[in-house]
């Protein structure tokens, strides 16, 4: 599982070229942030399934199933598995990859920035192909 996680990680957190703000349709912006609040609710259910589909196939294929999917979800992000707020920042592109931010206040109180890594499918609809989790200053500090 660490193995798994480890190349989870280097997917996502790769090294970034230069960071262009994402034009996104109004269209487009709220088909991500259903997409994003969707798989956060699943979480908050405990829908291993519901939360797995909104995952990209090639994450699908990554973590073979709902199970492994939420176990790593669990171990490695609580900020986004029991958020107690949650709120969507900008977007942007970096590497050829569309990056929408979130803010999210996790279960021990602690702010954090998630940048969920989208990916737009053939059939016009946007998946879920990564997440990240930086730490966010509290306001005032």
């Amino acid at each position: 599982m660490r193995a798994l996680l480890a190349t989870f990680f280097l997917l996502v957190c790769g090294p970034a070229l230069a960071d262009q703000p994402a034009d996104l349709p109004p269209a487009d912006r709220q088909a991500i942030e259903q997409v994003i609040s969707g798989q956060i609710e699943a979480f908050r259910r405990d829908d291993g399934a519901g939360a797995f589909g909104y995952a990209s196939p090639d994450l699908q294929l990554m973590f073979d199933n709902p199970g492994r999917f939420m176990a790593m979800v669990r171990q490695g992000y609580q900020p986004v598995y029991r958020p107690r707020s949650v709120a969507f920042g900008d977007a942007f592109v970096a590497d050829g990859t569309l990056v929408q931010e979130v803010a999210v206040i996790g279960p021990d109180g602690e702010p954090r920035l998630a940048q969920y890594a989208m990916e737009r499918e053939p059939d016009g609809t946007w998946k879920i192909s990564g997440c990240r989790l930086l730490e966010k200053p509290s306001p005032g500090s």
